[in-house]
């Protein structure tokens, strides 16, 4: 398919997150968030196109990322799919997504905020990490004829890099977000009295 975003799953700059000490920060330059804006214009036009082809190309390439979207769960065909008014509106989620992220490229503290914070509404989703780097390979698949000729190799490092850098700080929301749950349901188990020494 020749599509896959390799190397994905690195962690975001600050050190507190990193996992392991040889996972390297996902490192946006200015040459980047330069050709990333550029193209987005481009992109933009046609937004709501490429939210639905970057989501029947997920489940065409990963059927089990169905399993998240109850909605489509059942849905084998794929031209369904493709006329479908909820994956058309999800896809403009995700694309309005990547629109704040392109606008937050100058600002990183208010991209990782957003970025956090869509990790810890997947978890509430039950939509775990694993699913992120796929979503991020099917955009660049989508926007490459979009783009044209002015896909070059530097465009898809930069649009790479964005992902991944996105994608790692979404996967700390979600672990967060995650341990967070946790903490609380053992919290609350332990201030539950314990109905046998209650008896009168």
């Amino acid at each position: 398919m020749g599509c896959a975003i390799s190397g994905s799953g690195l962690t975001p700059r600050t050190a507190e997150s990193r996992h392991t000490e040889d996972e390297a920060p996902a490192r946006l330059t200015p040459d980047h968030i330069q050709l990333i804006r550029e193209s987005w214009k481009v992109i933009q036009e046609d937004i709501a196109k490429v939210g639905i082809i970057m989501f029947v190309r997920l489940f065409e390439t990963h059927p089990e990322c169905k399993d998240v979207f109850f909605l489509f769960r059942d849905v084998e065909d794929l031209e369904r799919l493709r006329t479908s008014r909820e994956l058309r509106a999800h896809g403009l989620r995700v694309m309005s997504f990547i629109e704040k992220s392109v606008a937050r490229l100058d600002q990183l503290e208010r991209l990782e905020t957003l970025a956090r914070e869509l990790g810890k509404s997947h978890f509430r989703y039950n939509a775990p990490p694993k699913y992120y780097g796929y979503v991020a390979a099917e955009f660049i698949c989508a926007v490459r004829p979009v783009l044209k000729d002015r896909w070059t190799s530097e465009l898809e490092q930069a649009w790479k890099t964005l992902f991944q850098y996105v994608t790692a700080i979404m996967k700390d929301g979600y672990l967060e977000e995650e341990r967070s749950k946790r903490s609380h349901t053992l919290t609350s188990s332990k201030e539950r009295p314990d109905k046998r020494n209650t008896a009168i």
